[in-house]
């Protein structure tokens, strides 16, 4: 089965995936228990319908998701294309040690994730956050140097800031930026971050497209968040910020039922409407999601109910920050 495809990069850096990808994180960490047996299902019947498209990093678990992933594609690695990424240092016992791009740590980062997942090559290899004690020229060297040895194919780099992409993509085309975009999270509109890649001929791959959630509904109380779920201390579900937050959902809410849709289905319609160049790569544990967030890939949005989103969630629109601390991202 097809989905269709959309091309990440342009040129020699570009990189063909399915039309919606599938973010794998929550699988092992931050929203909750996982369960890998469930987790192992629905990335087959990911793959089986045509999403195969897989995001996934050493830091998630941590380090457990890319073994899951490795096991999920084992016997199907020709049908994947896999992505990981770098840059976040956790120890085994999951303490952060930071944001780390120095050129000795990315050569090991790689090996160690090539090891877990049990390929012989990264498809995209991200740089998860920007290390701003180290020239990004330097681990661009490093990520070169890779691509030519031929354990990675393309590369990426997340949440960084115009002049980062740029330097970058001077060392090495940059074939994806991953960023956070989704209807309650549009700064990437104004901070110069999409302009950027459109004039390089970048792609854009949009994590939490569902608003961590928030977008799909489902969420009304914090009382529906697991006890360990990392949204309970995000500053857009505490107090005030909830409640603003929630007034949102519920327009969002009535223009989908205008439609037909679900209120998840509309927000992924909304980032697929963006352009060609956009991939959004919702995650989910449960196979009924995955198949809800499949069929948003029919969805389409007219100009008129595009503007009418656009009045109804403007940009800036959503209370609070999307995380407590916003200083690793956009640098």
């Amino acid at each position: 089965m097809s989905l269709g495809t959309r091309t990440l990069g342009s040129g020699a850096a570009a990189l063909e995936v399915s039309a919606q990808g599938l973010g794998c994180m929550g699988m092992s960490e931050f929203y909750g228990r996982g369960d890998d047996a469930q987790s192992l299902e629905v990335i087959g019947a990911a793959l089986d319908a045509g999403v195969t498209f897989l995001d996934t990093a050493d830091m998630y678990g941590p380090f457990t998701n890319e073994r899951l992933v490795g096991r999920a594609i084992a016997g199907r690695r020709e049908e994947v294309v896999v992505a990981t990424k770098f840059g976040n240092e956790r120890a085994e016992d999951g303490s952060r040690l930071g944001v780390n791009g120095h050129p000795d740590y990315v050569r090991r980062a790689c090996d160690a994730s090539l090891e877990r997942l049990g390929v012989d090559h990264i498809d995209l290899y991200y740089q998860h956050r920007v290390d701003v004690r180290v020239p990004i020229e330097d681990t661009w060297g490093a990520l070169k140097e890779l691509v030519d040895a031929g354990k990675v194919r393309f590369l990426g780099i997340s949440e960084a800031a115009p002049d980062t992409i740029r330097r970058a993509h001077q060392v090495h085309p940059v074939t994806a930026l991953q960023s956070e975009w989704s209807l309650w999270s549009r700064d990437v509109e104004d901070n110069g971050v999409l302009e950027t890649i459109r004039e390089l001929g970048i792609g854009f791959v949009a994590y939490s497209p569902l608003g961590r959630g928030f977008l799909s509904g489902a969420i009304t109380s914090l009382d529906d968040l697991a006890p360990d779920d990392f949204r309970r201390h995000a500053p857009r579900f505490q107090g005030e910020n909830f409640q603003r937050n929630l007034e949102l959902v519920e327009r969002v809410m009535e223009i989908a039922a205008t439609k037909g849709v679900t209120p998840g289905q509309l927000a992924l319609a909304w980032v697929l409407a963006q352009g060609p160049d956009v991939v959004p790569i919702p995650g989910t544990k449960r196979r009924t999601y995955l198949e809800e967030n499949i069929a948003a890939l029919e969805v389409s949005l007219s100009p008129a109910e595009l503007v009418t989103l656009d009045e109804v969630v403007p940009r800036g629109v959503a209370a609070g920050d999307r995380y407590a601390d916003m200083s690793t991202v956009y640098r």
